[in-house]
């Protein structure tokens, strides 16, 4: 059934030294897709909740940039939120299920190089992230008009911010060791630094100290940038976001590149 392959048409253009890597990177990107309901669908409707609530609630209460209507704020914050929840839930949890039910084995006895796993993994998860995040801008624009001044930052930051959610997934993957582990680490770092980070509002509008504790937080940077290439404005400069983000990924991807070298809780 080629429609539940969307890169089939890549099966027979892929070179024989890339075939492993290409093979485990479809694997991980079907083992979302059959299951897309719940993959796709599910956060997106999250997402459209989300926003149907908040507008309804503080449309005509909160007002963040000039000329920009709540709801429209909205949205930039709810992609971005749902595409880092998304890129890191799918590494995370393709990696956990495999050392729990024992067939993470199969996977080290292949000849791929740690880079050519890393790889794979951070592909089929940054497809998730993006994929998510484009389906709730496109169902937005059924209910508010969102403008896209600068669409170079949209894509930088969409990339980065997928980029670091799936190596910090591949990490937290590899370091628990059963499923409780990862719901802890979702529950207690994912979603408290994303809620925290300026979804639902500017952090301009927090006390002195709050907004010190908010730019201390990765999470603030990736939603800033990105919404700015929307409205054009922001709480900091996007070339501050970006050298921020751009910093924490070569950092993650470094520790977990190292990780996987080591076999850390991998073959052991």
């Amino acid at each position: 059934m080629k429609w539940l392959n969307p890169f089939f048409w890549l099966d027979d253009k892929v070179s024989p030294q890339r075939r492993g890597m290409y093979t485990l990177f479809k694997k991980e990107l079907l083992r979302f897709w059959r299951v897309a309901f719940q993959t796709i669908a599910s956060p997106i409707l999250t997402a459209l909740l989300y926003l149907l609530i908040f507008s309804h609630v503080l449309e005509s209460h909160v007002k963040v940039y000039d000329q920009v209507s709540y709801t429209a704020f909205l949205v930039p914050g709810l992609m971005m939120m749902s595409l880092l929840q998304n890129a890191f839930a799918n590494s995370s949890s393709s990696l956990i299920q495999s050392k729990v039910m024992g067939n993470i084995v199969f996977l080290l006895l292949t000849p791929l190089t740690t880079l050519e796993f890393f790889v794979a993994f951070l592909a089929a998860s940054m497809i998730r992230g993006l994929l998510v995040g484009l389906s709730i801008y496109l169902v937005a624009l059924f209910f508010v008009d969102v403008p896209t001044q600068h669409p170079w930052w949209i894509i930088t930051f969409a990339l980065c911010g997928s980029a670091l959610l799936g190596t910090f997934g591949v990490i937290a993957g590899i370091w628990a060791d059963k499923f409780d582990q990862m719901a802890a680490f979702q529950n207690f770092v994912i979603m408290p630094l994303t809620f925290l980070s300026g979804v639902f509002y500017s952090i301009h509008s927090l006390p002195p100290f709050w907004q010190a504790v908010s730019q201390l937080n990765p999470f603030f940077y990736m939603i800033d940038g990105f919404r700015y290439g929307f409205f054009g404005q922001g709480d900091v400069s996007p070339w501050l976001s970006l050298a921020v983000v751009a910093g924490f990924l070569l950092a993650l991807a470094w520790l977990c590149l190292k990780m996987l070298k080591s076999g850390y809780k991998l073959r052991s």
